[in-house]
């Protein structure tokens, strides 16, 4: 028996490739082939499509690294065709191992009416169904050349990955331009025995199915005249009728189908490649749905149905049609599928509000669900921000990649750091580009946790990335296994009826609680700096100008930036894509970042200085601006006032070397190596640095990661380490309250320069890095002298505290971990913070103390840089500058106080006359994170805040205006019909939270 079964195996897959597949397209002939070859950036359509291209044969090179070519192709439907369907065969040089990641093209008729993509699973054009024969044919192609850039062999180092590097050579071959007889009754024999072959696969080896299924394809191939397939291929599908007709059986486990792409906005392509991949893949999707009555295909990310919008008109018109019939779906809710764990409280709040509104402005659909298949991680704030946004479900895929520990769950409920919780899925099918393979439906049956609770899961299907989305082939294959015997059922379904079903069917599922941490890509929290750096600047002044404009807008007619704004807001949401914010794209995206975030700074800080100017008036007075959400030196918070007279720093040289800093409150010890040996809290009587130990460490590490470079560090990473100690000079800074440190190692130079400021509880360390290291991490170090099983970390609107030890391997996967502007570490009634203004990464051990204590050292090291060479070859190369500050003696207010000073400096100009706040809270531990005007232009004033330090609040707004009325609203700012209005005195609103409670509140001016 056994030798019958492997020998009927190899016998199909023979007859398959050799005989089967090929009669699928009897007879073709060729069509002549033109070409133009665009000169630089792609062109628009009409340009293209009026150039005057030259001939060119199939077999010749063509498309240099990130061009774009017109080809023009002609031909005749042989007379001999009539009757018959007819299809053009365009294969532009495709490597099918690879859908997504090479060249693709876009098809057009002459009059500029787009009709699909080309992909290496999908190089086929119909012509008509039947043709007449004799019907003249006259296509377009706008072909890209994008080159390969990952092809999973070894990642080496290429300088394919921007246009001004890549050079010219062609990349690919023309391969087959023909018009060919398509035979639908071979085709669909080759799915028969596809789909009952890989089924067959799957089935345990002494099933009477799986013999059922041999028996009949031994049957089926017997029928085949291997001479004359195309006469007999229907002969051959009579023997197969038996066993595709077997229903499968009730207690089948039950997958949704979902049509999908998932594009990623940026990564081996530029941003300006996106628009056309979307484009493409639209095209197919169209087609599709107009041929298969029952396909559904959903498409997230705003941004990329906005780029059709704009730069895709005809395509945009099938889309809209497509969608009104409910057959295109928008899904996520979420300008772009982001990272979720780097930003920051608002912007991850905007991704939901820019993104829903999009999708209720243009078609009136109201996404439920977040769908972020490939994202790196979910921060444990996220929850409550997507509940707040009116959405009650998350679909992902990617925590299936961790390295370390398998999730214990398919489906369950995530809960956040305040208790929100969120019906989540992960499909057991575990990849985000199902293709109906029999070995994909039977690993999700298999894989599903959640058996005898539960039976339904979710299989996005289609090619992503510019591999064009689901093929015909893969809505056949799930026809076949609608109701099969042997395997699970499949249905193409929308995202929201799987998750409808999937919840009816499990009331109380299991509660995962706080972050889901990827246990792979934590580099991704360090990768290109100057991206990470624009992103956190860019966040804090947005906060600047929504503030200042409002208040400004209220005080002085000032007018508000409504379209700059939502602009800017758009810009800064599309660079957390999960491939741009973690620093894994390629060079041409990282270049365009920096200098998109440079104009992002000087549009945003034009409109804060215009509204600080406004506010202030013409004067002599100096004033100081605070856009913090807590006073600082004689300054409230979100207001202007005249800077307090403060104290003083001495700084004085230490007999050993070095110098000490002392400004009442804090007396920093800094040697003659420029390290901080000292950092004692005064009035605490308490030393911050372990014994023994050195804070300001500079560290080395080699960092070559087993695979995925500018993505991954793994933790043997630790096993060899330099610490930079040498000096080349430790000496006073200008200002009397600082000392400036200067260090060389390898090829890279840093100088520090580390303050303290008169009345501060902290060190402000900042360090400027010329680095020129290759495949290197270098981390700052802060070994405190403190015992702690436990520190917090910032998250959206609050934070999460994680282990300082690794009791379990869930603990030790978490090597490198994400935190926003600060690290808090506590013992009851003193703690330290290590506060930041651009950095993510970090890690925090525990160690036995040097000097034979029985205590333990809790040491912090941020992670400033790294030096991957792939895909961006020059990664992170050139001059860095960061800004850190340890705060002694901190709680966790002092922590998050620290945090917003730190990336929220002072503006300081002259003017007339002091600027009250527009809106004021009288707890501190009630955090307002936006104020600005209302979307829709009516002039309210909403006001977002949370509770920031995991404990209860009762505070009291008060608004600098009158208040004629109090709404709770949700993120889109829109009444929230279940919410209780807060108490109101006038202009006075008092608030109750929970712990980390997030809440929008809506101002109406009287």
């Amino acid at each position: 028996m056994h030798d019958d079964r492997t020998l009927v195996e190899a016998r199909l897959k023979r007859v398959l490739d050799e005989r089967i597949r090929p009669a699928v397209y009897p007879e073709s002939v060729p069509l002549q082939v033109a070409v133009w070859h665009a000169p630089g950036e792609p062109v628009p359509v009409a340009e293209g499509l009026a150039a005057e291209p030259e001939p060119i044969e199939v077999g010749a090179r063509w498309g240099a690294p990130w061009g774009t070519s017109w080809f023009r192709v002609t031909g005749t439907v042989p007379q001999a065709w009539a009757g018959r369907t007819v299809e053009a065969l365009l294969d532009l040089g495709f490597d099918e191992n690879m859908p997504g990641f090479q060249c693709e093209g876009l098809v057009y008729r002459p009059d500029g009416t787009p009709v699909k993509g080309l992909n290496p699973r999908n190089q086929w054009v119909r012509i008509g169904a039947p043709v007449a024969g004799g019907e003249e044919v006259r296509l377009h192609i706008e072909a890209a050349s994008n080159p390969v850039i990952l092809d999973y062999h070894p990642f080496l180092p290429t300088q394919l990955g921007d246009k001004e590097t890549a050079g010219s050579e062609p990349q690919y071959t023309l391969t087959r331009m023909d018009l060919a007889v398509f035979d639908e009754t071979v085709w669909q024999l080759v799915l028969d025995l596809e789909v009952l072959g890989e089924l067959m696969a799957e089935l345990p080896v002494d099933s009477a199915r799986r013999w059922d299924i041999l028996r009949a394809v031994d049957r089926a191939l017997d029928a085949v005249d291997l001479q004359d397939v195309n006469g007999t291929a229907d002969r051959a599908r009579q023997q197969l009728t038996g066993v595709l007709s077997a229903p499968a059986v009730p207690s089948a486990h039950r997958i949704s189908a979902v049509g999908h792409a998932h594009i990623d906005s940026a990564w081996l392509w530029p941003l300006r490649e996106t628009v056309r991949k979307v484009a493409r893949t639209t095209s197919n999707m169209t087609a599709l749905i107009e041929d298969e009555p029952e396909f559904v295909f959903a498409m997230s990310q705003a941004q990329q149905w906005a780029w059709v919008k704009e730069h895709r008109p005809e395509v945009w018109a099938r889309v809209k049609k497509a969608v009104a019939e409910g057959r295109f779906v928008p899904a996520g809710g979420m300008w772009v599928e982001s990272d979720t764990n780097m930003p920051g409280s608002e912007a991850m709040a905007r991704q939901f509000v820019h993104g829903k509104r999009f999708f209720l402005e243009e078609f009136g659909v109201e996404n439920e669900e977040a769908w972020l298949p490939d994202t790196f991680g979910f921060a444990a704030g996220l929850p409550q921000i997507i509940k707040a946004a009116g959405s009650k479900w998350l679909l992902t895929q990617k925590i299936s990649w961790s390295q370390t520990n398998k999730f214990p769950h398919h489906t369950f409920q995530w809960e956040g750091i305040d208790g929100t919780r969120i019906f989540t899925h992960f499909p057991p099918v575990d990849t985000y580009n199902c293709s109906m393979k029999g070995s994909e439906i039977a690993h999700a049956a298999k894989n599903f946790k959640d058996k005898g609770r539960a039976r339904h899961s979710l299989a996005p299907t289609g090619w992503g990335d510019g591999g064009g989305g689901t093929t015909r082939e893969m809505v056949a294959k799930a026809a076949r296994l609608r109701d099969l015997e042997g395997s699970a059922t499949v249905e193409w379904e929308t995202p929201r009826a799987f998750f409808e079903k999937a919840e009816a069917e499990y009331p109380e599922p299991p509660v995962w609680v706080g972050e889901l941490y990827l246990e792979l890509h934590r580099a991704t929290l360090t990768s290109q700096a100057k991206t990470k750096q624009g992103n956190r600047r860019s966040e804090h002044l947005l906060r600047e100008a929504e503030l200042w404009a409002a208040t400004a807008a209220v005080r002085t007619g000032f007018p508000y930036p409504y379209e700059e704004l939502d602009r800017i807001w758009k810009t800064v949401l599309l660079h957390q894509f999960h491939d741009i914010l973690p620093g894994s794209s390629i060079a041409w995206v990282h270049r365009e970042a920096r200098a998109t975030y440079d104009r992002v700074a000087a549009e945003l800080t034009a409109i804060i200085e215009g509204a600080q100017r406004a506010l202030a008036g013409e004067g002599g007075t100096e004033l100081v601006f605070n856009a913090a959400p807590h006073a600082r030196h004689g300054v409230p918070a979100g207001g202007a006032a005249t800077p307090a007279v403060t104290g003083g720093t001495t700084l004085t040289a230490r007999a050993s070397g070095g110098f000490t800093l002392d400004n009442g409150l804090l007396r920093i010890e800094v040697d003659a190596r420029g390290l901080v040996v000292s950092a004692y809290d005064i009035a605490a009587g308490r030393e911050t640095v372990a014994p023994g130990r050195a804070a300001n460490l500079l560290q080395l590490h080699p960092d070559f990661p087993n695979m995925w470079d500018a993505w991954d560090v793994d933790e043997f990473y630790r096993n060899t380490v330099t610490d930079l100690t040498d000096a080349e000079s430790v000496l006073p800074g200008d200002d009397g309250a600082s000392v400036r440190v200067v260090r060389a190692f390898g090829d890279s130079r840093v100088t520090q320069v580390l303050s303290l400021r008169a009345d501060e509880r902290r060190l402000v360390i900042d360090t400027e890095v010329d680095w020129h290291e290759t495949e290197k991490f270098l981390k700052l170090a802060f070994p405190l002298d403190l015992h702690a099983e436990r520190y917090a970390s910032e998250t959206q609107f609050g934070h999460f505290h994680r282990p300082t030890h690794t009791n379990t391997s869930w603990e030790a996967a978490k090597f490198e971990a994400c935190n926003h502007r600060f690290v808090h570490l506590e013992e009851p009634g003193w703690g330290v913070a290590v506060v930041n203004d651009s950095t993510y990464g970090h890690d925090v051990t525990r160690t036995v103390r040097s000097d034979g204590d029985r205590g333990t050292t809790t040491t912090v090291r941020v992670s400033l840089l790294r030096a991957p060479r792939f895909p961006d070859p020059e990664t992170d190369q050139g001059v860095h500058r960061f800004r850190h500050a340890l705060v002694p003696g901190a709680g966790i207010g002092d922590a998050v106080r620290e945090g917003w000073r730190v990336n929220l400096p002072e503006r300081r100009l002259t003017g007339a006359h002091e600027v009250a706040p527009l809106v004021t809270v009288d707890d501190d531990a009630v955090v307002l994170t936006a104020v600005k005007l209302a979307d829709d232009g009516s002039g309210d004033v909403v006001v977002r805040f949370h509770e920031a330090h995991g404990g209860r609040a009762r505070a009291t707004l008060t608004a600098g205006f009158e208040v004629a009325e109090v709404t709770v609203t949700d993120l889109l700012e829109r009444p929230v019909s279940t919410a209780t209005a807060p108490d109101r005195d006038g202009d006075r609103i008092t608030v109750r939270l929970r712990p980390f409670e997030l809440v929008t509140l809506r101002l109406r001016r009287a």
